[in-house]
């Protein structure tokens, strides 16, 4: 599968380093192979130029005249809905909760530490149940259960070949070769 995020007019990028970190933005000019004209009026984020590196593209595509003022990018932001797409996604759940943990002062970590604690006492029990049964029945380790079919051996045999007979030489000067023959 190929790439489905390409850098263009139109395509919205979060900022992933320097003193705009984090916010939405829209390119509006590819000036080179590395370096784009951004422009974030919804985010506060200046028009200027930025390096592809240091952005992350989103699947959102917004349409606007190529090099469009800000007036004009606003609107079109405004009209498709940006902030209100960007919250339902995955990403900008995790990005909250991320930034939410790393606020947490030392008494409300500790009250997470009580919490998680308290969550694996009562998973675990549940846990090395399912565990213990699968082991049981083969599942844990990828054996069959029973009553199905057996695995296919590791390497099919082929039609029409022999098999190679173990040959015990006798080396010269060996135990064996030094012993006279029973009569």
């Amino acid at each position: 599968m190929g790439f489905t995020r390409f850098v263009e007019t139109g395509r919205i990028a979060r900022i992933s380093r320097g003193r705009y970190k984090g916010k939405l933005v829209a390119i509006v000019d590819v000036i080179d192979q590395n370096r784009v004209l951004i422009d974030g009026p919804l985010t506060r984020v200046p028009r200027q130029q930025y390096p592809v590196s240091h952005l992350h593209l989103t699947k959102f595509v917004v349409k606007f005249p190529f090099t469009a003022p800000t007036r004009i990018v606003k609107k079109a932001l405004e009209d498709f809905k940006i902030k209100e797409k960007w919250s339902q996604t995955l990403w900008a759940e995790r990005a909250k909760a991320k930034r939410l943990r790393s606020n947490l002062d030392d008494f409300e970590r500790f009250k997470l530490r009580l919490v998680k604690r308290s969550k694996n006492r009562m998973i675990e029990p549940v846990f090395s149940k399912l565990k213990k049964e699968a082991s049981k029945n083969g599942t844990l380790y990828g054996k069959p259960k029973k009553g199905t079919k057996p695995l296919p051996p590791k390497k099919p045999k082929v039609e029409g070949a022999k098999k190679k007979k173990k040959v015990n030489k006798k080396k010269p000067g060996s135990a064996a070769a030094k012993k006279p023959a029973k009569k």
